[in-house]
């Protein structure tokens, strides 16, 4: 009977052991920092879909919008570090903190992986008086501050983007009024609706939109033409030498033990490299940019010290 009972403890602990390890045991929240539509939430949305699939669980993307995308990052970062929420988050973890918005950094992650890349663009309604970017900074050195503009949040990744544009050329931030909102795509419902003049996003984010002739691109900001979009010209080449890339990727909280980020580090690489990612992300107008855990953490650092001088700018214009 000793020996019985012994036999079935012995077996009972790599049961035990096994069931610790099993992963994920619930439903996983993905969050969304930013509002429906948007590319953010797309995106986000592809990867659930794709990780429900991976794991046979339910993966639900959550939109936690507000606070200039401070909302959403701090959920995401401050939640169970069990691998049962994934944020996808976005350049503003870079710079949230430097404008004091939130004290949160990337330090608050463990990147998963970084999934895209798109620089930002310059987005007029298609019967816009305004021809090129050119013809748009005149327009704002005849009558600053009275253009309005918007992308997305206060401060968010857009609006620092147009706010190093506008300062490369000897204007402030003031010289045209920001409008925040939750989104790209709420920004371009605005723009479409005559609310605004201009939107400053990616261009995948409004694809659709200058697909059916209803928006024009007056330029993007990278330093070479893109092959997914060789006609729409740069800032560069149009004498503006100002670039700025918004980029998406998966990062779960800090303390997330190895063997989750481990597993959904390796299901996340195998759906960023499968065809069916690469056409979703051909179709919808996205860029490709894949970066594992530590190539990520790395990027993330480096995004910090870039937008320090921008963000000490954009603080000086507003005093």
């Amino acid at each position: 009977m000793r020996r019985l009972l012994l036999l079935l403890l012995i077996l009972a602990i790599p049961t035990s052991c096994q069931q610790d390890n099993i992963y994920p045991t619930r439903s996983v929240s993905v969050v969304c920092p930013w509002g429906a539509g948007g590319g953010t939430d797309r995106i986000s949305r592809y990867f659930a879909d794709s990780l429900r699939s991976e794991y046979g669980n339910p993966f639900v993307v959550v939109n936690k919008t507000g606070g200039s995308g401070a909302t959403g990052h701090s959920f995401g970062a401050n939640a169970r570090p069990d691998g049962h929420t994934i944020t996808m988050i976005t350049p503003e973890l870079s710079t949230m903190h430097q404008l004091g918005i939130t004290t949160l950094t990337y330090k608050k992650f463990r990147p998963i992986l970084q999934v895209n890349a798109d620089p930002a663009a310059i987005i007029v309604d298609a019967d816009s008086p305004w021809s090129d970017i050119q013809d748009l900074i005149a327009a704002i050195k005849d009558s600053p501050g009275t253009l309005k503009m918007s992308g997305t949040a206060a401060g968010g990744t857009w609006d620092l983007a147009r706010v190093g544009m506008l300062q490369t050329v000897d204007l402030t931030r003031e010289s045209v009024i920001w409008v925040p909102t939750n989104g790209a795509a709420e920004s371009l419902k605005e723009l479409l609706g005559g609310h605004l003049d201009a939107v400053c996003c990616s261009v995948p984010e409004a694809a659709q939109q200058i697909a059916d002739g209803q928006l024009r691109v007056l330029a993007v900001m990278s330093e070479q033409r893109s092959s997914d979009y060789p006609d729409l010209p740069t800032l560069v080449e149009s004498g503006i030498h100002w670039t700025s890339v918004g980029w998406r990727g998966l990062a779960v909280p800090h303390d997330t033990p190895d063997r989750v980020v481990d597993s959904l580090a390796a299901a996340c690489r195998k759906i960023a490299e499968s065809e069916d990612f690469r056409q979703y992300m051909k179709k919808e107008g996205f860029g490709i940019k894949v970066r594992g855990p530590a190539d990520f953490l790395t990027f993330l650092e480096a995004q910090d010290r870039q937008w320090k001088p921008v963000v000490a700018a954009f603080d000086k214009d507003a005093e």
